[in-house]
């Protein structure tokens, strides 16, 4: 079939560091309680060879960094530690003893396409620490949501950063306690995910896929097509307004930059102290970004193979042979563990895709893998099933992120040209290579925009800070660059590590943030962070 006719983002000491119910239409704001300068450059343009440069375009110069500000807050806000530490993924890192949570909603307008303007989108919130100005604090959609990735930070963050913030977390439209996504059938998901990625035809992830699309249409009603990145800036400006304050301040990592830039550019008189950690690639080119996305897990996972091996490895002297004879072992005899996951080859390498993500995991994540070549499971299997498990208070993520990633997309290949690319990848990028590429069929079936995203541009906004990371499984760095090239106002640090954001990981990077965010201390574009 072909492609046309398929339907369906001076300095401190250093750092220790919905499904919706419809109702009418209405413009008010409801608030509810609940459980040195930047350098301007020119745009680029992508093709096959990369970045070439245009000529500089017509651009208002870098506005001042506002001052913080303390909010005329109308949310009511809960106490809600023990409910957030429930709803962490387990095993987790402790949130702090002396750290305060609290939890609330908010509520803006749904906009779906159907009804402009019209229903209710309910956002909810997690306030960490006790400083007098907000910091909103955003994650990738398929990531942990907002609030717990803000209370992850509060946990990491330096003393300061909390004596001055409080962290804001917002769950993205979709995901977490904002109303998420509950759609896909569960053998729809584990289709989705557990394919083997040697698999010569990706008809069965193509048909799997239309009958989520089929099924989040049906459950999500008017939810189903208001779930993207830029209803999600329209989010972002009703919390701004509920906070009471004139200027956002805010962290996004990875994927939720894309949507912290779009907000910036549509509102640059709202914009303040602004940092994109791992900024997705703004190129239009999906294929080229997918692309680069597997060359950056299997660099991931070559460090995290040196790391290993630089002490008590549990997986030998060749953690990559000993992952790729685990999935060989693993295509003949999947794994059936006792929550009832089955972790095939695709599974599993899904499941070390998530934890190569997560750099503080990296012990855990080798010792899973080498208790899953001796037929054990578990362990590895919990780094997936927040993709594939959904309970009361911990939604399956793949539901929200596979609908707002296939609403903001404009790209739909045909499954012969999925084929090929998955043949050539497996080719150049041994681990990951087939798995990423059978993962362009996800969104093959469905409808999709009728324009593409904005492409985010920054002229005159104050400077934003852009953290690249070297070898990121996520957001792979030359697309960061590229993101970084494309806002006129970026500084860009890059950090020379591997994971998945640097911000709370590499000491330096947070020293550099902490600065920016507290004293506006701008570093100098290119600043390199050692690993």
């Amino acid at each position: 079939m072909s492609e046309e006719s398929r339907k369906i983002v001076p300095r401190r000491p250093s750092a220790h560091r919905l499904r919706s119910t419809l109702l009418a239409a209405t413009g008010l704001l409801l608030v509810t309680a609940c459980t040195a300068g930047p350098s301007t450059r020119p745009a680029i343009v992508m093709n096959d060879q990369g970045t070439q440069p245009r000529q500089p375009q017509s651009q208002r110069g870098p506005a001042e960094l506002p001052p913080l500000e303390q909010p005329g807050s109308r949310i009511n806000w809960d106490a809600c530690a023990d409910e957030t530490s429930e709803r962490m993924d387990q095993p987790h890192a402790p949130l702090r003893a002396d750290l305060r949570i609290e939890c609330a909603h908010v509520f803006g307008v749904l906009d779906s396409p159907d009804a402009p303007g019209r229903g209710v989108s309910r956002i909810g919130l997690l306030k960490a620490g006790h400083g007098k100005t907000p910091l909103v604090v955003l994650n990738d959609v398929n990531g942990v949501p907002g609030t717990l990735y803000a209370a992850q930070l509060a946990s990491i963050l330096p003393p300061e950063m909390l004596s001055k913030f409080s962290l804001i977390g917002v769950d993205r439209r979709g995901t977490g306690d904002s109303d998420a996504a509950r759609c896909i059938p569960g053998p729809a998901r584990e289709q989705l995910v557990n394919i083997d990625p040697a698999a010569n035809d990706v008809e069965p992830v193509v048909d799997a896929a239309r009958e989520a699309g089929k099924e989040c249409s049906i459950e999500l009603e008017t939810q189903f097509g208001a779930l993207d990145s830029e209803r999600t800036v329209a989010d972002l400006e009703t919390v701004r307004k509920a906070l009471g304050i004139r200027h956002l301040n805010a962290i996004a990592r990875g994927e939720g930059s894309r949507v912290l830039s779009l907000y910036a550019t549509r509102h640059p008189d709202n914009a303040g102290r602004l940092v994109l950690d791992g900024a997705p690639d703004p190129s239009r080119d999906d294929l080229a970004a997918t692309e680069e996305t597997a060359a950056g897990a299997q660099a991931a996972y070559r460090d995290f193979a040196t790391e290993c091996t630089s002490g008590d490895c549990p997986l030998g002297p060749d953690p990559e042979q000993a992952l790729s004879e685990l999935v060989d072992r693993l295509r003949d005899r999947p794994l059936n563990t006792a929550s009832g996951t089955t972790l095939g080859p695709g599974a599993a390498l899904s499941a070390v895709l998530n934890g190569l993500a997560d750099r503080p995991r990296w012990r855990e994540l080798a010792t899973a893998i080498a208790k899953a070549r001796t037929g054990d499971g578990a362990e590895l299997a919990r780094f997936v099933e927040p993709m594939l498990k959904s309970t009361a208070t911990k939604p399956a993520r793949l539901d929200g992120a596979l609908v707002t990633s296939c609403n903001d997309s404009m790209s739909r290949l045909s499954p012969d040209r999925i084929n090929k690319t998955a043949r050539d990848w497996r080719g150049k990028y041994p681990l990951f290579g087939g798995l990423i590429a059978q993962r362009l069929a996800w969104c093959s079936p469905w409808s999709r925009r009728t324009a593409p995203l904005p492409s985010p541009k920054g002229n005159g906004l104050p400077p934003v800070l852009v953290v690249s990371t070297r070898a990121d499984p996520v957001t792979p760095e030359r697309g960061t660059s590229r993101a970084a090239q494309n806002l006129s106002t970026a500084v860009r640090i890059s950090w020379q590590g591997a994971g998945h954001g640097g911000v709370g990981q590499s000491e330096c990077v947070t020293e550099a943030v902490t600065n920016f965010l507290i004293d506006g201390n701008v570093p100098h574009d290119d600043t390199p962070c050692p690993a």
